[in-house]
């Protein structure tokens, strides 16, 4: 009898090591925790739900389930706990991450731990499960730019084109009916079609091409919040663009010049967006040598927007080369709230002399006071 107790005590554990946990496989299932459409922003949490099936012929009392979730830059995180497997075979884990930057995630092998029901012998196995996903970079709306006001005007020799979004004659469609629209805008066709009010969209007057240039140079960021802050400051003027019918473009000094056309399109804008997600400060070289390699890419008489922490002669050579391109250049300064105020006075009254229009932003929720000609 003892022979036969150790016979089939040592065919459960050969079973267990080669059939049991070995053979789990699963499927992950992720969404956002303010609805069923996963697409996040920087500062937000993922619900992860784990689907484990299991080898029915061979009981588990218990499973521990450990994962890792990596960033592009190398972060990672890790997550254990453990769930008791039901009847058929099957178990569910549901758990959510901590707020995410901004950046490409992706999940390594799921690692699932179990003992046997003596509690004598661990087992092991892994299983991959499709986990990739981006989180985007923080926004904040923006509800005017002073560069696009019809009063905006740059001090000295120079003046900012005076532009607004005037409308036109020229019909372009129709919209729902906002309170405050003339009658005589009132769709009176598609009102009686539809039954409700409906006004007329007519086109806007077409604003100079606008490209905005974001330093990813090694040398220009003192701390990762500084980078961070540059890129939600893209981030944020690329929503404002598509908000206003903007051609806007993006140009981005890292590693790799990466460039794309300026557009007023959707696709096009989120191209821009979903570049911004795991860019890095990895620039080098000379920022003006590296423009003028690309030149051709900016067309002239269109906004040139510098958003970088220089503010030196570096940063005045690149804004005098966009002068000389024949565009209007304008400098977004990322800086830090410790900066003395002296600097940045200096440096303003530095570009105000030359007739270069500059705003200094120092946190996110600055930028809409400042764009707007607020004080931050």
């Amino acid at each position: 009898m003892l022979f036969a107790m150790v016979t089939l005590l040592v065919c459960y554990w050969l079973l267990s090591g080669l059939g049991g946990i070995r053979q789990v496989k699963g499927s992950r299932t992720m969404m956002s925790l303010e609805g069923e459409q996963f697409l996040l922003q920087a500062g937000e949490q993922a619900q992860i739900k784990l689907h484990l099936r299991l080898p029915r012929l061979m009981p588990l009392p218990y499973i521990i389930v450990r994962e890792v979730m990596k960033r592009h830059n190398g972060d990672s995180w890790a997550f254990e706990d453990s769930v008791v497997p039901q009847v058929r075979g099957e178990a569910v884990l549901v758990y959510n991450t901590p707020p995410l930057e901004r950046g490409k995630y992706e999940f390594v092998g799921t690692e699932c731990t179990s003992e046997d029901i003596f509690g004598l012998m661990e087992h092991r196995g892994t299983f991959q499960a499709n986990g990739q996903f981006r989180v985007l970079p923080r926004t904040v709306f923006i509800p005017n730019w002073q560069l696009y006001s019809r009063n905006s005007r740059l001090p000295g020799p120079e003046t900012a084109i005076s532009h607004s979004r005037r409308e036109t004659t020229q019909i372009n469609g129709v919209r729902d009916y906002v309170y405050g629209d003339r009658i005589s805008r009132i769709h009176w066709n598609a009102t009686a079609r539809t039954g409700t009010w409906k006004s007329k969209e007519f086109e806007h007057e077409s604003l100079p091409k606008t490209v905005l240039v974001l330093d990813a140079h090694k040398i220009g960021y003192a701390s990762t919040q500084q980078l961070e802050l540059a890129v939600s400051v893209t981030a944020s003027l690329l929503e404002y663009g598509s908000r206003e019918r903007i051609s806007m473009g993006l140009c981005t000094l890292g590693k790799e010049l990466c460039r794309f056309a300026p557009a007023e399109g959707y696709i096009e804008r989120q191209q821009m967006i979903h570049h911004l997600v795991d860019i890095d400060a990895d620039g080098y070289g000379s920022h003006k040598r590296r423009l003028e390699e690309i030149r051709e890419f900016f067309p002239a008489g269109s906004f040139f927007i510098l958003i970088s922490p220089l503010a030196d002669e570096t940063a005045m050579s690149i804004l005098n080369w966009a002068k000389t391109r024949q565009m209007t250049p304008y400098q977004i300064e990322i800086g830090a709230s410790s900066q003395r105020e002296a600097t940045r006075s200096h440096w303003q009254s530095a570009l105000h002399n030359r007739g270069i229009k500059a705003v200094h932003v120092a946190s996110l929720q600055d930028l809409p006071a400042v764009m707007g000609g607020g004080l931050a």
